[in-house]
């Protein structure tokens, strides 16, 4: 995009920090040599999400390859120049680095071609509102069910040796617990229930790093409900920008949140 790049990548041997500095090293200095410039290209970090692949890979590369389509830059993907798109539709030869059959293999089966069966899923997005797979992160780190998140928490966390090259884990392991969460908010919104709920119900599906069950129990609500409440929040931020302001200075003045 004009700001800023999507890439999904698979990194068996855990060196996703390595691979970030390769990447944005080399384009810089392309770029800088190019352009007779020096200096930084890209500011801050990159931001790392650690995916449940056979839940979300599909529609994650779908978000992507329809990302121009959203920004209004064109009208179809194929015709994105800095897109993987026509290498998945087979209308240009890939290159060798890029690995389709990762997200094709999903789409096999029924007689149909799988370039096929890919290419009508993504079609069937380009109108009408589609909602980000992002939205469904946790903590900003995490995209998947709860016994995946589950399953990394146990595996991982607990050694900080396994989760030193995964940013994301690491960013996970340190977030604050629901209590903390809670009684931070709490000691801002006094007279407004029913906004420190569903704030702290947002704040907890986003920050918190703990499962919809987890959340769930602590609320006495059901996962679907978390998950609802959290969409419902995210869309009224979007709609009342004096609520989201409001949210926002809130959360500048709180320390659990200057991460």
């Amino acid at each position: 995009m004009n700001t800023h790049y999507h890439l999904l990548t698979e990194t068996p041997r855990g060196n996703l920090s390595q691979v970030m500095r390769h990447i944005n090293g080399a384009y810089t200095t392309y770029y800088n040599i190019r352009h007779r410039r020096s200096g930084h290209l890209f500011q801050g970090r990159y931001n790392a999400i650690l995916v449940d692949a056979d839940a979300y890979a599909g529609e994650l590369s779908r978000y992507i390859h329809l990302n121009p389509v959203r920004a209004g830059i064109i009208e179809i993907p194929e015709k994105y120049k800095w897109s993987s798109y026509s290498y998945y539709i087979k209308e240009k030869k890939k290159p060798e680095w890029l690995r389709v059959d990762f997200i094709l293999d999903y789409f096999k089966g029924n007689g149909m071609n799988p370039q096929k069966r890919y290419q009508d899923f993504v079609i069937a997005r380009m109108s009408g509102r589609y909602d980000s797979p992002l939205e469904d992160t946790v903590a900003s780190t995490i995209l998947g069910s709860d016994r995946f998140i589950e399953n990394i928490q146990e595996s991982y966390l607990k050694s900080r040796e396994k989760n030193r090259d995964l940013p994301a884990l690491g960013k996970l392991a340190s977030t604050p617990d629901i209590n903390e969460i809670y009684n931070a908010i709490k000691s801002v919104i006094k007279n407004d229930p029913t906004l420190l709920r569903n704030y702290v119900l947002y704040l907890c599906r986003n920050y918190s790093g703990k499962t919809l069950k987890e959340i769930g129990n602590y609320f006495g609500i059901s996962e679907a409900a978390v998950s609802q409440a959290n969409y419902r929040f995210c869309h009224r931020l979007e709609k009342d920008k004096k609520l989201k302001k409001r949210i926002s200075r809130i959360q500048e003045g709180i320390a659990l949140f200057k991460v």
